[in-house]
C-alpha cells in the first residue's frame, strides 16, 4: 500500500507548511490544483498526504517535511487507526532496540517483502519478551479493534505467561474499568492460559503500515527507539486529550518513591504505564501490568520494554472481575484507579476473597480497589494508591477503614494541592498501605496536607516543595512508627483515636493549625505590605483629565498593514514545544500574572517571547494587551495568544498596547459565535504618529499600567489579610480588641 493511505487534515496541512489554518482554507478556494479531499467529512476533510506533500513542495512553500512531523502524520492518517499504527511501531521499534541487525536485513526488500518477513521476525523479540500466545484457552471473548492493532484479546490467564483479556474493547479513560461483556466474569485460575499483551501482527495487519515503519526506523536512527515511541505516543496522547485520564509524571515519581525500592511491581490499572515507568529501572525486576483496554495493555508493555531489560508481563482485561495475576505476591502495587465507579462488579463478587477487610458497598470502588493491592502484595509489601478525598470520609466505608487501621494496613493518608492531578479541581490523596506481617502493638498512622503548596495557574503545585515535605515526613514516620507534629503540614495519631463513629481521615480535620506567633507575624507582615501597596496606589494614582482639548482628527492604520510593511512581526502561540520552558497563557495574561502554563514537549518550534512585545489574548472579548518585560521575557507564547514585535525604530511598544486596548477598538475587530468572542488581530486600528509623539503617550500608558497592576496587588493583599482575620478570630491567635 502506498503512502497515499495515510491522511491528513487542514491542521496537519497548517503544521506541515508553517502556516495557520485560514492560509489552507485560501489555498483550497485560489488553487483548482489543491489535492482533493480522500475522507473526513465536509466541514473537517482529510487530504492524502503524499498529494499534499507534493503540491506543497511544488508551489515552493515546503522544501521537505521534516522527519518527524511525516512519521506522525503516517500515523495519525494510518487506515486502521492511530492505535493500532502505534501498537505495529512499537513492536518494530522494540526490534530495533533489540536486534538492529535484523531490521536490517528484513527492510531492505520492498514493502510487500518487509511485511512477510517482518511478522517471523517480531515473534522471535516479542515471545522471548512478553510470553508466548498459548494453544490452550479459556473464556473466548473478542475486544474490539483487537486483532488489527496486533493486541491479542482472547480471555485468558495465566499469570507468568502474562495476559487476560476479557474486555469488549476497554473504555477510552485510560485506566482500568468494567468490561461491556455480559454475565459475570469468572476469576483467573494459575492454571489457565492467557496470552500476552502483545504478540506480531500478520503480514497482511503490516502491510498497510509499511511506510510508517520504515519511517519510525530512520526517525530511531536519529533520536533512538525508546525516544521515538515516546514522541509518537506522546503525541497521541496530547492529540486526544479527552480520551484518556493521565498520570502527571512528578506525581507518578512520587508514588515510586512512597513504594520505596522493589524488585516485583504491578499496577492493576496501568493505563498508559505512567507508574511503573516511574520506578527506577532494575535489571532483575519484574513489571506486571493490567488495563481494561487491550491497547493501552499492549502500549504500557511495549512502553515498559523500551525502558527497562527487567521482565514485563502485561494484561488486558477487567481486573477486579477477572485478574490476571491471582498468585502474584509483588513488592510494591502502584495504583491510579477509576473513581466513582458503580458498575465494578459488586454483584458479582461478593464472595471474593479479596475482602479481607470487608465486602465494599456498590458506592466503594475505590475500597475494592485498595483492598486488592493488599491481596496482590507479599508480607511486608507496601501499595500506593491515588484516592479521590471522599473515601476517606464517606459513611458507607468506614467499617472498612476502621479494620484497615486496626490490623496496621492503612500506614497513612497524604492530602494533595489541588491541581496535582485530574479531576483538577479537588485536592485528592494518597494512601500507603502495608500488608500486615504481624500485628502492631500500638499503631499509628501518618496524617499529611500539602494544600499549602498549590499555586496559581494551570501549572500545577509546586511539585519540588510538596515531594520534599511528603517524603521526609514519611520517611522519618515509617522509620519510628510516629512523628512530632509538623503544624499545618503533619502528624502521627494513635489508631485508636480515629475509632470513632465516623472514622474520617481527611487530615485536613486532624492537623493543627500554624502556631499562633507564626500566624500572628504573618497577618502582621501583610498589613504591613497592604499598607505600602496602597500608600504605592494613591502616588499611582492618574491625574484628572483635560476635557476641554478637542479631541484629534488622526489618520489610522491597522496591525496588518503594520505587519505587511514590517513595522511588527505577527506570531500566534503554538500547540507544543520544550517542557522545561514556562508558558505564557491567556488567563497569566489577563490577571497580569507569571507565566503558569506547560505546553507537551513536541518537535514544533515554540514562540519564544522578548521584552518589548506586546501579547494579545483572542478569545473572551475583552480589551487587554500586556508588554512583556525582562521578568517574563523568554517565556513560550501559549494557545489563543498573539505576540506583536514592534520595531522600535517604528512603533513604540507601550503606545501600540495601549491603542489596542480602546473598547471601540476591540469591538469593532471582533467577531462572534453562539458560544465565543473572538478577536481578529490584524484588523485592531492605532493612528499613524510621530515616534515622539507615540512615546508620549507610550509614557501614559505606561503609568496606566503601572497603577492597574498596584490596584491588582492591593486587592490580593487585602483579600489575603481579610482571609487571615477571620481565621485568626475563629481560631483564637487574634484577641476581638
Amino acid at each position: 500500500m502506498q503512502d497515499n493511505a495515510t491522511e491528513v487534515t487542514a491542521a496537519g496541512i497548517a503544521r506541515l507548511a508553517g502556516v495557520g489554518r485560514a492560509a489552507v482554507s485560501n489555498w483550497r478556494r485560489r488553487h483548482a490544483d489543491f489535492p482533493k479531499p480522500v475522507g473526513g467529512t465536509e466541514t473537517s476533510p482529510s487530504f492524502a498526504l503524499a498529494e499534499v506533500e507534493a503540491w506543497l513542495r511544488k508551489q515552493g512553500k515546503l522544501a521537505e517535511v521534516p522527519l518527524r512531523e511525516r512519521v506522525w502524520q503516517q500515523l495519525a492518517g494510518h487506515p486502521e487507526g492511530p492505535v493500532t499504527a502505534l501498537t505495529h511501531a512499537g513492536c518494530v521499534l522494540l526490534l530495533i532496540h533489540d536486534r538492529p541487525t535484523v531490521w536490517l536485513d528484513v527492510s531492505a526488500a520492498s514493502d510487500t517483502v518487509l511485511a512477510a518477513k517482518l511478522s517471523g521476525a517480531l515473534e522471535e523479540v516479542l515471545v522471548p519478551r512478553f510470553g508466548a500466545v498459548p494453544r490452550r484457552r479459556s473464556v473466548h471473548t473478542r475486544a474490539a479493534g483487537g486483532a488489527a492493532a496486533g493486541v491479542h484479546t482472547r480471555a485468558a490467564g495465566d499469570a507468568a505467561a502474562g495476559v487476560h483479556t476479557s474486555a469488549a474493547g476497554g473504555e477510552a479513560s485510560g485506566v482500568n474499568s468494567p468490561s461491556a461483556v455480559n454475565g459475570p466474569h469468572p476469576v483467573n485460575t494459575p492454571t489457565a492460559p492467557t496470552a500476552p499483551a502483545v504478540h506480531a501482527p500478520t503480514s497482511p495487519q503490516l502491510l498497510p503500515s509499511a511506510p510508517l515503519l520504515r519511517g519510525a526506523a530512520e526517525l530511531a536512527a536519529e533520536i533512538g527507539a525508546r525516544q521515538t515511541f515516546e514522541f509518537l505516543l506522546g503525541r497521541h496522547l496530547d492529540a486526544n486529550p479527552r480520551q484518556y485520564t493521565l498520570t502527571p509524571a512528578e506525581l507518578a515519581a512520587l508514588m515510586a518513591d512512597l513504594a520505596g525500592p522493589a524488585r516485583t511491581l504491578l499496577d492493576p490499572a496501568c493505563g498508559t504505564g505512567a507508574l511503573l515507568r516511574a520506578v527506577p529501572a532494575r535489571p532483575d525486576q519484574e513489571l506486571y501490568a493490567q488495563d481494561s483496554a487491550p491497547e493501552l495493555a499492549a502500549l504500557t508493555a511495549l512502553r515498559l520494554a523500551l525502558n527497562t531489560r527487567a521482565t514485563v508481563r502485561g494484561a488486558a482485561g477487567d481486573t477486579l472481575r477477572a485478574d490476571a495475576y491471582p498468585g502474584l505476591h509483588a513488592d510494591a502495587v502502584l495504583c491510579h484507579p477509576p473513581f466513582n465507579e458503580r458498575n465494578w462488579g459488586h454483584d458479582e463478587l461478593a464472595y471474593d476473597p479479596r475482602w479481607e477487610y470487608g465486602f465494599p458497598a456498590r458506592n466503594e470502588s475505590e475500597l475494592a480497589w485498595v483492598q486488592h493491592a493488599l491481596a496482590r502484595l507479599k508480607d511486608g509489601g507496601t501499595a500506593v494508591l491515588l484516592m479521590p478525598p471522599a473515601a476517606a470520609s464517606r459513611r458507607s466505608g468506614r467499617r472498612i477503614r476502621a479494620d484497615l487501621l486496626r490490623r496496621g494496613a492503612l500506614r497513612a493518608v497524604i492530602a494533595l494541592p489541588v491541581g496535582a492531578a485530574p479531576p483538577y479541581n479537588i485536592p485528592l490523596h494518597l494512601w500507603v498501605l502495608r500488608r500486615p506481617d504481624k500485628a502492631p502493638a500500638q499503631p499509628e498512622v501518618l496524617l499529611a496536607d500539602t494544600g499549602q503548596y498549590a499555586t496559581e495557574g494551570r501549572g500545577g503545585p509546586d511539585w519540588r516543595a510538596v515531594r520534599e515535605a511528603v517524603l521526609d515526613a514519611w520517611q522519618d514516620f515509617d522509620r519510628a512508627g510516629t512523628l512530632d507534629e509538623r503544624p499545618g503540614l503533619a502528624r502521627s495519631l494513635p489508631v485508636i483515636d480515629l475509632l470513632d463513629d465516623d472514622v474520617d481521615l481527611a487530615p485536613a480535620r486532624h492537623l493543627p493549625p500554624p502556631t499562633a506567633a507564626d500566624g500572628a507575624d504573618a497577618l502582621t507582615a501583610v498589613r504591613e505590605r497592604l499598607g505600602e501597596t496602597l500608600r504605592l496606589t494613591a502616588d499611582l494614582t492618574p491625574p484628572p483629565a483635560d476635557l476641554t482639548q478637542p479631541a484629534p482628527r488622526w489618520p489610522f492604520t491597522t496591525v496588518g498593514e503594520l505587519a505587511r510593511g514590517g513595522a511588527l512581526v505577527l506570531r500566534t502561540g503554538g500547540n507544543g514545544g520544550h517542557a522545561r520552558v514556562p508558558v505564557l497563557t491567556d488567563n497569566d495574561v489577563l490577571a497580569g500574572t507569571a507565566p503558569s502554563g506547560a505546553l507537551p514537549e513536541s518537535d514544533e518550534e515554540a514562540v519564544l517571547t522578548q521584552p518589548g512585545d506586546v501579547v494579545v489574548p483572542v478569545l473572551g472579548g475583552g480589551s487587554v494587551a500586556r508588554v512583556i518585560d525582562d521578568a517574563t521575557g523568554g517565556a513560550a507564547l501559549g494557545r489563543n495568544l498573539v505576540l506583536l514585535r514592534p520595531d522600535p525604530t517604528a512603533v513604540d511598544p507601550w503606545f501600540l498596547a495601549g491603542f489596542l486596548r480602546g473598547t471601540a477598538n476591540n469591538r469593532q475587530a471582533s467577531s462572534y459565535a453562539s458560544t465565543a468572542t473572538r478577536l481578529d488581530v490584524r484588523r485592531l486600528q492605532l493612528p499613524r504618529l510621530p515616534l515622539d509623539e507615540q512615546r508620549r503617550y507610550g509614557a501614559r500608558f505606561r503609568a496606566l499600567d503601572d497603577f492597574e497592576r498596584a490596584l491588582r496587588h492591593a486587592a490580593r493583599l487585602g483579600e489575603q489579610l481579610v482571609r487571615g482575620m477571620y481565621d485568626g478570630l475563629t481560631d483564637g491567635t487574634v484577641a476581638p480588641d
